[in-house]
C-alpha cells in the first residue's frame, strides 16, 4: 500500500510517500496566510501514485483512541476538539481539507498523538481536581508525542531481542519535548497533560509552572490571559532562559562561558534527569532508556549529562558511541544493567502502520 502521509505545521505540509518502510518520495509544501500552497501539492501529487492518505492530528479528546477513517462526522467531530489544541488542531484540519480537496477518492487515516496514551492508568491520567470539572470539561492528562514514543519503544525492542528488560523510558526531546514510560508496548506514564505545555522544559515552551504563579501574574502583575498564554508558549523553554531556542548555539554558548547558556542547559538538564526517574518509578525501574528528536538524536552533549546524573539507575554510555551514533544505534557501555539507545524519530512510518491497520 503506497501512504501518503501528511503533517501539518505551522511553517509548511509535510508531505510523504511510504511504501512499507521505505520513504519513496517527500516534499514540504509552503504555508502562506491563506493555507497551503495549492500548486505545490498538486505539482507533487502529479508525479506519485497514492493509495491512502494518512493525516497526522495532535488532539483525539476522548473520542479517537485509534486510527481512524476520516468521514464528514469524524471531520466535525476534530473541529470541535479545537478548543483542546488551539494551536494545533486548525492546522491538522487544514492538512485535511487541502489533501482531500486535491484526492477527493483516495481513503484517508487520522493517526493521534493523544491515542498512544487513551490506556493511561487513572493514576496517572487524573488531575486532583473536583469530579465536576473532571466530567464536564473531560479534564485530563492527555498526553502527546504519542506516535514517536510508539515507534520509538517498538523499534527499542526490535534493537535490543526478546530476552531484555521492556520497561522503556522514550526521551522524545525537539522543539517539543516529552517523555513516556513505556511497559509492555503500552504507555503507563508521560510528562505532557492536557496540553502539550506540562513538562519539561522546551524549546519556546515553558513546561510545567507553578499554577499559583499564573494565578499571580494574572492579579498582581495584571497580565492577561492571552499574554501568559502567548508567553508560555512562544517566548519561554530555552528561549527565556538562554536566548536561543536552538539546543546547538547554546551548547555552544555554555561551552564558552555564556552564563545565560550554562542555566539554559542546566534547568534543561535538571527537568530531564527528575522526569526520567519518575518515569523510571512509574515502571518499576529501568530497563531501556531511548533518545529520539531532534535534540535527543544529535546532541551527544545532553544525553552524556543525563546519563552521569542517572548511574544510580544503571545508566552508562560508552563514550565513543555516544559521541559517533548515527540512525538507529546502541550507545551503552559494556556491561551497563541499562540499555541507551538513540532511535531515529520516524512518526511518519508509524501513521502509515496505523493506515494500515485500519484499511487491511
Amino acid at each position: 500500500m503506497r501512504v501518503l502521509v501528511v503533517n501539518a505545521g505551522s511553517s509548511s505540509l509535510k508531505l510523504r510517500v511510504v511504501v512499507g518502510e521505505r520513504v519513496t518520495a517527500k516534499r514540504d509544501i509552503p504555508a502562506g496566510r491563506d493555507g497551503f500552497d495549492a500548486s505545490g501539492l498538486a505539482d507533487f501529487l502529479a508525479d506519485v501514485e497514492v493509495d491512502a492518505v494518512g493525516h497526522r492530528v495532535v488532539h483525539g479528546g476522548t473520542r479517537f483512541t485509534r486510527p481512524t477513517r476520516l468521514d464528514d462526522d469524524a471531520i466535525k467531530a476534530l473541529r470541535d476538539l479545537t478548543d483542546l489544541a488551539p494551536l494545533h488542531q486548525p492546522k491538522s484540519l487544514a492538512g485535511i481539507d487541502a489533501v482531500g480537496a486535491a484526492l477527493p477518492g483516495a481513503p484517508a487515516v487520522a493517526c493521534f498523538d493523544t491515542a498512544f496514551h487513551a490506556g493511561l492508568p487513572a493514576a496517572a491520567s487524573t488531575y486532583a481536581l473536583p469530579a465536576e470539572w473532571r466530567q464536564r470539561w473531560e479534564v485530563r492528562r492527555y498526553g502527546f508525542h504519542g506516535l514517536s514514543h510508539s515507534y520509538a519503544a517498538r523499534r527499542a525492542a526490535e534493537v535490543v531481542g526478546p530476552a531484555a528488560d521492556l520497561r522503556v523510558v522514550v526521551c522524545h526531546l525537539g522543539a517539543g519535548a516529552s517523555l513516556c514510560a513505556v511497559a509492555a508496548g503500552r504507555s503507563v506514564d508521560t510528562t505532557m497533560g492536557f496540553t502539550p505545555l506540562e513538562g519539561l522544559v522546551m524549546a519556546t515552551r515553558s513546561g510545567s509552572v507553578d499554577p499559583g504563579l499564573l494565578l499571580w501574574l494574572q492579579e498582581h502583575a495584571g497580565l492577561t490571559a492571552h499574554q501568559i498564554a502567548d508567553t508560555l508558549e512562544h517566548q519561554s523553554g530555552l528561549l527565556g532562559l538562554g536566548g536561543s531556542s536552538d539546543m546547538r548555539e547554546l551548547l555552544d554558548g555554555a561551552d564558552r562561558g555564556d552564563p545565560r547558556a550554562r542555566l539554559a542547559i542546566d534547568v534543561y538538564v535538571h527537568r530531564l534527569v527528575a522526569g526520567i526517574a519518575a518515569m523510571a518509578a512509574a515502571l518499576g525501574g529501568l530497563g531501556v532508556l531511548v533518545f529520539t528528536g531532534g535534540v535527543g538524536e544529535r546532541a551527544p552533549a545532553i544525553r552524556r549529562a543525563a546519563a552521569q546524573r542517572l548511574a544510580y539507575h544503571g545508566v552508562a554510555l560508552d563514550e565513543a558511541l555516544n559521541a559517533s551514533v548515527s540512525g538507529d544505534g546502541e550507545i551503552s557501555s559494556a556491561g551497563s544493567p541499562v540499555r541507551t539507545l538513540v532511535i531515529e524519530a520516524r512518526e511518519d512510518l508509524e501513521i502509515a502502520r496505523g493506515v494500515r491497520a485500519v484499511l487491511g
